[in-house]
């Protein structure tokens, strides 16, 4: 078995030893002991049961790109779960919590150390105030998918630790650790991820790598910005193609990167009809993939219900609920229910 290394690239290709690496857990959040001390905390940690909702947190454009993904899929025979369409939405009967947090996006800003804006436990402490938001009322949510990859190392620890703390059984989802997960799943060992320069600097998918334990290597790209996906894509093969390995997973930390376009370039260069097309293909596994957030999160989702009986097995139209964080005059975030056409006009123009 390969020994476990990580590779990040930016303009310039840096290759490092993750193992010489060591991420230190961080020490639990006082917010969350002050919720677990507090005896009404125990009705909030996810109790709801297969009646509970998929609630889906993050930036708005994240969670309402995510959630029409959930809304429109339909790869599954609903009544024995076989990989068909049945004209009927995958998630019917299923309530939807659609929190978009308008107050703290970009979260960029809370891992910038080059300001004096630089607050991870604030990002944490978001992570915990969402989860009890989805807890609570009617929600009850039974699955909280947290959107933004920052969360997975700034957040999900702290939700975790309140459910273990006051005996709470929902499942927590970051895409960053199903996708990774998927890669391995698949046979990939020599992995690329897409990603912006914040979430590189703040190497994420390298701690997320670390704690799985997995051999192989983990390359993460922030490629170049250019007009089109395609010829970022390029761009981003080059800085990969200088490490030497094969390529055989690319995961794109973007909700709204479509993979489309993305497989069809990857088909016009297998066909190798330039040079540079050559070298790429070389350089491709015979069993490449390409592993999107959405694709993921959603088929985890559905397998998770699934497997652990939590659908609720009404008969009707997903129901979703958008709740939009702001700031109250005192400084207190509160989450404000908007309707689904101020939400996506808001914050994806393309919806329809």
């Amino acid at each position: 078995m390969k020994r476990f290394s990580i590779l990040i690239l930016a303009a310039i290709v840096a290759v490092t030893g993750c193992r010489q690496q060591t991420f230190t857990p961080r020490p639990t959040l006082p917010l969350v002991l002050s919720l677990a001390a507090d005896t009404s905390s125990v009705r909030l940690a996810g109790h709801g049961g297969s009646e509970g909702s998929i609630a889906i947190i993050g930036e708005p454009s994240d969670a309402l790109i995510l959630a029409r993904r959930f809304l429109a899929q339909d790869s599954k025979d609903n009544i024995d779960g076989r990989s068909q369409r049945d004209s009927l939405p995958d998630f019917a009967g299923e309530s939807f919590s659609v929190v978009l947090d308008a107050n703290n996006a970009p979260y960029a800003h809370f891992l910038d150390a080059s300001t004096d804006e630089s607050r991870p436990d604030s990002l944490r402490e978001a992570a915990v105030r969402h989860a009890v938001f989805a807890w609570g009322g009617s929600r009850q949510s039974k699955v909280l998918v947290f959107t933004s990859p920052m969360q997975a190392v700034y957040g999900l620890f702290d939700v975790d630790t309140l459910q273990q703390l006051t005996g709470g059984r929902s499942h927590l989802y970051s895409p960053v650790k199903i996708m990774l997960a998927d890669a391995v799943a698949s046979g990939a060992s020599d992995v690329a991820v897409w990603a912006s320069r914040e979430v590189r600097s703040a190497k994420i998918y390298e701690q997320v790598f670390e704690e799985m334990g997995e051999p192989g290597h983990l390359t993460v790209i922030t490629p170049d910005q250019a007009l089109d996906s395609r010829t970022s894509l390029r761009s981003l093969l080059r800085q990969y193609r200088s490490t030497g390995l094969k390529l055989d997973a690319l995961v794109l930390d973007s909700f709204s990167l479509d993979p489309l376009p993305l497989r069809s370039e990857f088909a016009m260069i297998r066909q190798g009809a330039t040079e540079e097309d050559q070298a790429f293909a070389r350089m491709l596994s015979p069993d490449f993939v390409i592993i999107d957030p959405c694709t993921s999160v959603v088929s985890a989702t559905y397998d998770l219900l699934r497997s652990e009986n939590l659908f609720t097995h009404h008969i009707h139209r997903p129901v979703v609920h958008y709740y939009e964080t702001r700031e109250s005059a005192t400084g207190e975030l509160s989450y404000q229910e908007v309707n689904a056409q101020y939400a996506n006009h808001a914050y994806v123009q393309d919806f329809d």
